[in-house]
This record gives structure tokens, sequence and C-alpha cells, in this order.
């Protein structure tokens, strides 16, 4: 035991103090050599007074000692008096330890790794097999002895390790000789991290969900103007939905003063709307925006629209031309559906070395935005007012393009403070800076699945903002304060509907809703191009559907003749990747069908959000595999859907196109063939 100290002791050295440690470690050989040698002078003495006592030759016990041995060797048993004699030779042994210290001990001494109790008793134990294979047992009831002893002993280690307290007395010696002993260390329990959302977030202005129940006519939202009440009014539009009814006037609240300041000369807060699909999110930033605008005296661009796709894009420019119509308001698009010198010419006039800009409002894709913001000279974002992101979640997931520091890096740029209306980065609100004033940029965030991750939404850079939600909750408790789950909106006329089926049937199904339960129009998706190509080609094959293709592998003006043949009720089943699945607003869509199932709750969300819009009525119908059915009900569940049916198409329902079918395949496979050899030699 004094060796193992000995050596945890040294091995506990620092290495970047080796000189010193080695000069420590032969102090310490030093003394423990002249140890020995004092207490082998005092044995020697002691055995010469005890041979002139008792008379007994040297190397020998006295009598009277061995007579009492003799006595007990007879009581105690074999194995306890072969322990006692293991235990005799504890001295002999120590001065033999100390040697071996004295030879091993290397020049530069090495940090050790700390031993574990049992790795201790392991190795003390292989030491006497050693030892005792190294002496010849002179019988063999002495070596059957030893087997048991050993046994014994293995016996031991093995409940010490499922016994850990056992060592407790061990270690209570060894503490007791004055060295610190490491380890032990009991597991103690981690406290979990609660997840606290920031105040904006866990509370935010409720928007009321159900759209017919709450429709409030249009005059009695306070702000508008009347030019706008007009057109309101000449497009259709009596009442306004309740997200409407709650970010119009919000919006507007900031630009109350003007677009220089904000209510009471401070900055306005910027603004987040969560609201499910066809709710009315588009009309709610038209309206505030294209009224702020109505008294500018310059033509500068003040507003931009940030969107995915140009798909909705084009969507978005329509409403705007529809209500700038009569006003000195100009729209332009920046979405590469011509070329970039065709929108250079319709974003800007040059005169001379001077440019002028031709666009109040711009709406871009994030990829054309950054193109011209790098390669048209004279376009200019520092009298930006507004922007307005569209499809949010979406647009931070590509945040990888850098649109967004690239437009707030345009937005205060060539800004040296000496003009009144020049703009800086804005930082802490101070005496100083309220004495000049600047025209802000207020964000506006729109989506109907908003992310709840601050972390993701801190990448906008958002000034106090205020969140509006059609999430209810009820009251919360400390369990939902440390687990928050993240749910979504789903449309109230929305009837969800799985059909548990096989890979082959699922053309079959397809045709049965069409042919036989005549469903039409029916917006159908696939998760790949590939599939929606392959489906498309299958349905015009087999017969007696008008079906259309839509995804991104078509040219634009294909997939725009797509949308208006679906539209006008021309197609009857329109099979599409999901670049229709977000915010494109399809007239008259009844049925929406899950060819492939989402692997993603947003993506499903957003897919069945192309029917049930406006407050009407809609199903929403996926095919689901055997094994994909528990995780996907159950992704369903965790994110607040009012509950989806089972739907059980049966066999022969669709045994009577199944010959049909076997011959279409047959077809599809030649067709396919010749579409891949015509690619290849291209």
């Amino acid at each position: 035991m004094s060796l193992f100290l000995i050596n945890r002791y040294l091995g506990d050295e620092d290495d970047n103090i080796q000189s010193t440690s080695e000069s420590r470690s032969k102090a310490l050989l030093t003394k423990l050599q002249e140890q020995a040698r004092v207490r082998q002078q005092l044995q020697a003495s002691a055995k010469q007074e005890e041979l002139e006592t008792t008379g007994d030759p040297p190397g020998t016990r006295p009598k009277r000692h061995r007579d009492e041995e003799a006595a007990t060797n007879e009581r105690e048993p074999k194995k306890k008096r072969k322990r006692k004699a293991d235990q005799s030779l504890g001295d002999e042994r120590l001065s033999v330890e100390t040697t071996k210290v004295e030879d091993s001990l290397p020049s530069k001494k090495k940090k050790k790794k700390k031993e574990k109790p049992e790795e201790k008793i392991k190795e003390s134990l292989v030491k006497k097999k050693q030892k005792q294979k190294a002496s010849t047992p002179e019988t063999t009831e002495e070596l059957v002895d030893e087997e048991e002893e050993e046994k014994d002993d293995e016996d031991g280690i093995k409940g010490t390790e499922e016994h850990p307290e056992q060592l407790s007395s061990s270690d209570q010696k060894m503490s007791d000789s004055g060295f610190t002993i490491l380890g032990g260390f009991e597991s103690k329990p981690v406290q979990k991290v609660q997840m606290v959302l920031p105040q904006w977030l866990a509370k935010p202005d409720m928007v009321q969900r159900d759209i017919s129940q709450n429709l409030v006519p249009i005059s009695e939202v306070q702000g508008i103007c009347p030019h706008l009440l007009k057109k309101l009014d000449s497009n259709g539009i009596q009442h306004f939905f309740p997200v409407q009814t709650e970010v119009i006037p919000a919006v507007l609240e900031g630009v109350s003063n003007g677009l220089l300041v904000g209510r009471g000369g401070y900055r306005p807060r910027d603004i987040c709307v969560s609201a499910p699909t066809g709710s009315g999110k588009t009309l709610a930033f038209v309206v505030p925006v294209v009224q702020a605008l109505l008294k500018r005296v310059l033509c500068e661009v003040r507003v931009l629209v940030v969107l995915p796709t140009k798909e909705l894009a084009q969507q978005v420019g329509k409403v705007f031309h529809s209500y700038v119509e009569g006003t000195s308001l100009k729209v332009v698009m920046l979405i590469g559906q011509k070329s970039l010198a065709a929108e250079q010419a319709s974003l800007l006039e040059q005169s001379g070395s001077r440019y002028r800009s031709l666009a109040d409002i711009v709406v871009a894709t994030p990829g054309r935005l950054v193109d011209h913001i790098n390669m048209t000279s004279g376009f200019s974002l520092q009298h930006l007012r507004f922007l307005v992101i569209d499809e949010a979640d979406r647009m931070i997931d590509s945040m990888h393009q850098s649109w967004l520091s690239q437009v707030t890096k345009a937005v205060y740029s060539r800004s040296d403070g000496s003009s009144v209306f020049g703009r800086k980065e804005p930082g802490p609100i101070t005496a100083l800076s309220m004495l000049q004033p600047q025209t802000p940029l207020q964000k506006l965030l729109f989506s109907a699945t908003l992310t709840q991750n601050p972390e993701k939404l801190q990448q906008l850079g958002l000034y106090r903002p205020r969140l509006f939600s059609s999430a209810h909750r009820g009251p919360a408790s400390d369990n939902d304060s440390a687990q928050p789950e993240e749910k979504f909106i789903f449309p109230p006329g929305l009837t969800e509907f799985y059909v548990p089926c096989t890979l082959s049937k699922k053309p079959l199904l397809i045709l049965h809703f069409i042919l036989h339960l005549k469903f039409s129009p029916v917006l159908c998706f696939t998760n790949s191009r590939e599939a929606a190509h392959r489906l498309c080609v299958l349905v015009q094959l087999f017969g007696g559907v008008q079906v259309a293709e839509f995804s991104s592998q078509l040219s634009p003006s294909e997939r725009k003749r797509a949308l208006k043949g679906f539209e006008q009720g021309k197609i009857q089943l329109l099979i599409s990747t999901d670049a229709a699945a977000r915010g494109i607003d399809l007239v008259g869509v009844k049925y929406v069908i899950n060819y492939d199932a989402p692997q993603f709750i947003r993506t499903y969300v957003h897919r069945v959000g192309r029917t049930a819009r406006a407050g009407k009525a809609g199903l929403a119908f996926t095919f689901l595999l055997g094994i994909q059915e528990k995780r996907f009900l159950q992704m369903l569940s965790d994110a607040g859907s009012p509950g989806i049916q089972k739907q059980i198409i049966k066999p022969e329902n669709l045994k009577a196109m199944e010959s049909q079918y076997e011959r279409t395949l047959l077809e599809l496979k030649k067709v396919i063939k010749d579409e891949r050899a015509k690619k290849k030699q291209i």
C-alpha cells in the first residue's frame, strides 16, 4: 500500500516542473532508503538482545512464541494459516518493492493515469500468483489450498466491482496516511435547462382562427384612406379577415407621422404574422404599404417584397398592381422572367451620369435581387422604408445566399450623416441620436409556419418585434414551459384523410378518385420531379383524365400555361412538386392529394393549405404505406392537427382497371426509355 501511495505521489507531478519533481523524488527515495537501513539496524540489535536473553539460535523465534503459535495453528484452518504467513512477509516485501522503485524510476517522469480500486486488487492478485508459482509447494494439500485461496480472491474482486462501497475502508486508510485520494465521485443528477421563449414569442397578439364568424366590415377598420376603401369595394372586398383587421392598423400606426419618424418620434416595431394559409396575409401588407406611399413626392424604392418563388412573386405583384392603379406609384418585378438588361431598363432611367428610379415598390426573388444589387449601376435602396418577407420560414432557410446582409448593406451604404435624410446603422437610443432623425427600416414577416426558434429569427435582426398569431394556447403550465412544442395552424374548413395502400396501387387510387368518385379539380403532390413526370405520363397513357405537370423542370411559360388551364377548369388533375405548395392561390381547388407522403410537417401544412382557403371547405387525402403510417400520424398529432380520418378503398373497387393499368405500365416503360435516349443524344 505504501508503494502505491509513492507511485501516486510521484505520478501526479506536472510535466512543466520536471526538474523540481525529479529532485523531490530523489530526496524521497533517499529518505526511504535511510529509513530502511535504520529499521534493519533496529531489527539486528533487537535480535541480538533477544539471543542474549533467551539463548535461542539466530534466525529463530523464542520458544515461548513458537509454543503459542503451534497451539494457534492447531485451532485455525489451513486457509487462515496461509494468509497469516503471507502477512508476516510484509516487512520483507516493503524493502524489496522500495528497491524496485529505485530501479524503475525513469529519468523523465510521465504522468500516470489514476488507477481504480478494482485494478489495484487485480494487480496485487497477479503479483501474489507469480510469487506462489516461484516457490514449489511441498504437498498436494498445499496446492489445493492455494487454488481455493485464488478462487476466493477472484470472488472478492467481483464482489468489490458489484459493491464499490466495500472499498470505503481501504480508501479511509489511504486518506489517513496524509495523501489526498482522487476519484470516488458520485454521479449527480444534472438539472435540465428549461427552454424559455422571449416575451414577444411566448405572449403574441392573438388573431381569431375562424374566418367566417369574425368578418369585419372594411369601413370599421380605422385609418384606411377613402381611395383604398373605394378600391377595395371595386375589387369585391366588403369585409376584412381577422388577420387583416389586426395587422393593417398596426402597420399604419408606424406611419401615422409620415415616413420619416414613427409614433412619438421613435423607430416603429417590426411585425411578424403567423396565420393559416388562405387567411388573407397578402392583403394585410399590401393595403397599409400602398397607403403609406400615396403622399410620396420623389420616386424612390421605398418598399421591397422578397418571396421564395417566381410564381408567388407574380401573384403578389398582381395584387400590388391592382391597388396602385390610378395612382403615381410604380411596381417593378425582379424575378428573372425577363433578361437582366430588360429588368434594369424598367427599374432605372439614366440621364447623363445620373440615374432616376422608376420604381416605388419592388417585388423580387432573393437570387435576382442580389444580382441587381451587385450588377445594376444606380440601383439604390437608401430610401427603403418597408422590407416585406413573405413565406418567412423558407426565406430564413435560404440565408446561405446572404441576400439579407446585402440588402442591409445597400440600405446604409454611402451614408456620411451630413444630410438630414442620410442613413446610418441604427444603434442605442440616446439624446444625441434623437437630434438627427432618419427614415427607419421596418421589417414585416408573414408565414403560415413561422418558426418559434429564436436563434433562427435572430438572423433577421428584428427590432422589438410584435407577433400576431392564430395559434391559440391554453394556460401555460410548468411542463409546457420546460418543453415547448411547436404547433401549426390548419384551415378551419379542412377535412383530412389518409388512405392505407401499397406502392403499386397508388396510380390506381388516383384514377379511382377522378374517374369513379368524380373528384375535380385535384391538386396532387409528389416528392420529386421525376415522380411527378412519370405519374403524369402514366395518367395520360391510361386516358380519360385531363392532366398536366407543374415542376421546376418546365419552362416559366409552360408552368404559367398549366396554372392558367387548371384555374379555368380545363385540367382536372395537376401533378406538382412542392413548387406550387407555397403561397400560390389557385382558385377553386377542392381536393388535395399527397401522392407521396411529406417527410416534414411544414411541407404538409403548406400542401393541404392550397384548399379550404378564405373560409371555404376542402378535402385533403394522403396515401400512406404500412411503414409510414405510425410516424406520419404521430407527426400530425404533435403538430396540433384537429384530427385525420382513415379512408379504406376496397380492392374490388380497383379490380376493373387492373388489366388496362398493366398494359399502360408496359407503354410507360417504352416512353420513359425513349425520353432517356433523346436526352443522351442532346
